[in-house]
C-alpha cells in the first residue's frame, strides 16, 4: 500500500509554494530518519512556503516489491513514483544498513524514470548508529543521484543515534548543519517555486 502523507502549508497569494516530497527509506514508524526530516521541513518552512508529501517505501506493498520494471507497478505505486518525479525539492532520507542505504530505498529509485530527476534539487539525509556511517552520504547516496543528473544540495545531513532522544533530534550541531544546507539553496528553491507557479497559475473565477 502506498503511504503518502500530504501536509500543505499556507501558500502566499501568488501560489508560489515549493512542492517538497520526502522519500522515506526507513522501515520503522516512528523513526530517527523521519525525526531528522521533520527538522529539515520545519527549518525550510521558516524560509519559504512549502507543500509536503511523504512516500514510505516500506509500505508500498507487494505490487512495489515484486515489480521488476516500471510497467509492472500498480496504479498506487505509479502515483508515488510520479509524485517523486514531479517534486520541486526531493528529500531522499534513509537509515544506514550494512554500510549503505536499504534495498527497498534503492528499489524505489530503480523504478524512477532515468531522466525525471535531471536538474532537480535533491537533499540527502541519513541516520546511522555512529558517525562513521555518515560516509554513506558521499559514497552511496550522492553517486546514486549523480546517475540521475540531479542537483544534489551540497550540504548533506547526517545524524547518529547519539544525537537523538528516541526519535527527537537534540544535537545543536546537526540543527546548524540543516540551517546551513538550506540557506545555501534557499534562493534557488524560491525561484523554482515561482517558476512552477507561473507554469501552472491558479484558476480564477472572474
Amino acid at each position: 500500500m502506498t503511504v503518502i502523507d500530504a501536509e500543505p502549508s499556507a501558500a502566499p497569494a501568488d501560489g508560489a509554494a515549493l512542492r517538497v516530497v520526502v522519500v522515506n527509506g526507513s522501515p520503522s514508524r516512528p523513526s530517527k530518519t523521519m525525526g531528522l526530516v521533520d527538522v529539515v521541513l520545519d527549518t525550510l518552512k521558516g524560509m519559504l512556503p512549502i507543500e509536503t508529501s511523504r512516500i514510505d517505501v516500506y509500505r508500498l506493498g507487494a505490487g512495489f516489491t515484486g515489480a521488476i520494471e516500471r510497467d509492472d507497478v500498480p496504479p498506487d505505486v505509479e502515483s508515488a513514483l510520479r509524485l517523486a518525479e514531479d517534486a520541486g525539492l526531493l528529500i531522499a532520507a534513509a537509515p544506514v544498513f550494512r554500510g549503505s542505504y536499504p534495498g527497498m530505498f534503492k528499489h524505489f529509485f530503480d523504478l524512477v524514470d532515468q531522466y525525471a530527476l535531471a536538474g532537480k534539487p535533491v537533499l540527502l539525509a541519513a541516520t546511522g548508529g555512529g558517525d562513521h556511517h555518515a560516509l554513506v552520504l558521499e559514497h552511496a547516496m550522492r553517486p546514486l543521484f549523480g546517475f540521475f543528473q540531479a542537483l544534489t544540495v551540497p550540504v548533506a545531513i547526517f545524524a547518529s543515534a547519539g544525537d537523538f532522544d528516541g526519535t527527537v533530534l537534540l544535537n545543536p550541531r546537526v540543527y546548524g548543519r540543516v540551517q546551513t544546507g538550506l540557506t545555501d539553496v534557499a534562493d534557488l528553491l524560491r525561484a523554482r517555486a515561482t517558476r512552477a507557479a507561473g507554469a501552472h497559475p491558479p484558476h480564477s473565477n472572474n
